[in-house]
């Protein structure tokens, strides 16, 4: 019983993981404002080193479009600037030799639907790799009664159980799609 209870404890951690690396995806897609998340994904050459962004400087948001990036260490100005350009982000980095502020165009319309798609389209990604949890634990459910380790019953109830818990998880990455669809579409 106490793996069985391990077995959906664990289901249960990895379709959260699932929610939780669907917001840090979110979180690097451009929107209507000026967000450190743009910024999250991208890795600056130091010494060799790929190194994040967030851990070399200090990342402020001036206004609803405006990021600046203001370095620990002056010498490395120059290499987040090219990292900078290299990701293309729609905005041209401006580098005044102490810090590097990126002004970012308003999104067009068509531009603000093409995201929402896009959005839409990852938002399945995460569904299907929440259901896979709850398929493999229902195969690894139903082995266990069929070596006599649970009775029916208790398979009928863990069956339940996980798919409440696949429920609320897939619920869960709705809203957070639809709270990202409404924070790309608001201008």
């Amino acid at each position: 019983m106490e793996g069985i209870n391990n077995l959906l404890n664990k289901t249960k951690n990895n379709m959260g993981e699932h929610v939780a690396r669907l917001e840090r995806d979110l979180a690097t897609i451009r929107t209507g404002r000026a967000s450190a998340g743009l910024l999250e994904n991208i890795r600056v050459d130091y010494y060799g080193t790929p190194t994040p962004i967030k851990q070399m400087a200090v990342i402020n948001i001036l206004d609803a479009k405006t990021l600046e990036i203001q370095p620990w260490d002056i010498s490395s100005l120059n290499d987040i600037d090219r990292a900078l350009q290299k990701a293309d982000l729609g905005a041209s980095p401006v580098n005044d030799g102490k810090v590097i502020r990126i002004t970012l165009p308003s999104m067009t319309e068509d531009r603000r639907k093409q995201l929402a798609k896009n959005i839409s389209k990852m938002s399945e990604d995460f569904k299907v790799a929440v259901r896979n949890e709850r398929r493999d634990v229902l195969e690894k459910l139903k082995k266990a009664q069929k070596a006599a380790e649970i009775t029916e019953d208790d398979l009928k109830r863990y069956e339940t159980d996980v798919q409440k818990t696949t429920d609320a998880h897939i619920a869960q990455i709705e809203q957070i799609i639809k709270n990202k669809e409404a924070e790309i579409m608001k201008i």
